[in-house]
């Protein structure tokens, strides 16, 4: 039986597998470097953003500090002209009362009393006022000294963003720059090639194709892996090798001694690139992988 499933009707002459995928991993390495760029956009625009709350912020705390200052500078001139004027009047009583003698000048001191009484109360409610009126300013100080520190976790949280998506892309760059591109069992050039989760998520960052990952056990009825049936007839772990039936356009076909990480190609009538189904892991009676999909689907008729 054939390796490749295709439809009876003869496909018109295609250019090389790998001479159609250098323009699609140039255009999905294009659209990698795009979105980085406009990651990098984004924390610039956030940092902007933060620049200008943190000028709003110290507009807003110099004028609460100015209103409190104005507030406490007319309180504090009121309370004093009231305080003056109390304390002119208890001298001039005592004054007035060191003139008179007998019953006059117990009366005149005891005023002078009442007026001097007056003056205590007054003071104490000026020291209150004062007292109020700096209780107020610290809070206004604690809100600008806490205002200033959630600035600054911000600016901290966009620079530990802007490293981490740095360090992202230079992480990416070096996944993709270690993947391998080597021919499939159909003698056709493969696409690159993921031996593991990080490669393959690189592979999904550059968005040459549609990737589904599976783990399929050794069992009697085919399972469904994205558009196609596979059915696991065998898996060696000491070889590394496995044995599998691919079910699809109403056609089976065996893929017989296959090798980890090896692709194996077949080709729908959908499709005029080959699907690729890569196993990066044997176990005994358990294969699992991934398959690749071609991100453009349409007839070869």
């Amino acid at each position: 039986m054939s390796d490749s499933i295709i439809s009876s009707s003869s496909p018109a002459p295609q250019p090389p597998a790998s001479d159609r995928r250098v323009p699609i991993l140039m255009g999905a390495v294009l659209a990698l470097v795009a979105a980085v760029a406009y990651q990098f956009y984004q924390v610039n625009q956030l940092r902007t953003e933060i620049a200008a709350q943190l000028d709003e912020a110290k507009e807003q705390l110099a004028a609460q500090i100015g209103k409190v200052h104005e507030t406490s500078t007319v309180s504090t001139q009121t309370n004093k002209r009231s305080v003056d004027a109390l304390k002119s009047q208890v001298d001039e009583a005592r004054r007035q009362a060191g003139l008179l003698a007998g019953e006059a000048k117990v009366e005149a001191e005891k005023h002078a009393d009442e007026l001097a009484g007056k003056l205590e109360i007054a003071q104490q409610e000026q020291a209150k006022q004062v007292a109020a009126v700096s209780t107020e300013v610290s809070a206004v100080k604690e809100d600008a000294s806490a205002n200033r520190n959630r600035i600054g976790e911000v600016s901290t949280e966009v620079s530990t963003v802007k490293t981490e998506a740095a360090a992202t892309r230079s992480e990416l760059e070096k996944t993709i720059a270690d993947l391998k591109s080597t021919k499939g069992d159909l003698g056709m050039q493969s696409g690159l090639i993921a031996t593991n989760g990080k490669e393959l998520a690189a592979l999904r960052a550059l968005g040459g194709g549609n990737y589904i990952e599976f783990k399929l056990a050794k069992d009697k009825n085919a399972q469904k892996v994205g558009d196609i049936l596979v059915r696991l007839k065998a898996a060696d772990p000491k070889k590394n090798r496995y044995t599998i039936e691919v079910i699809a356009d109403d056609k089976t076909v065996e893929k017989k001694d296959k090798t980890v990480n090896e692709p194996v190609q077949f080709m729908l009538s959908k499709a005029t690139i080959p699907f690729e189904l890569v196993v990066n892991d044997i176990k005994k009676d358990v294969i699992a992988g991934y398959l690749s999909a071609p991100k453009v689907q349409q007839s070869r008729n």
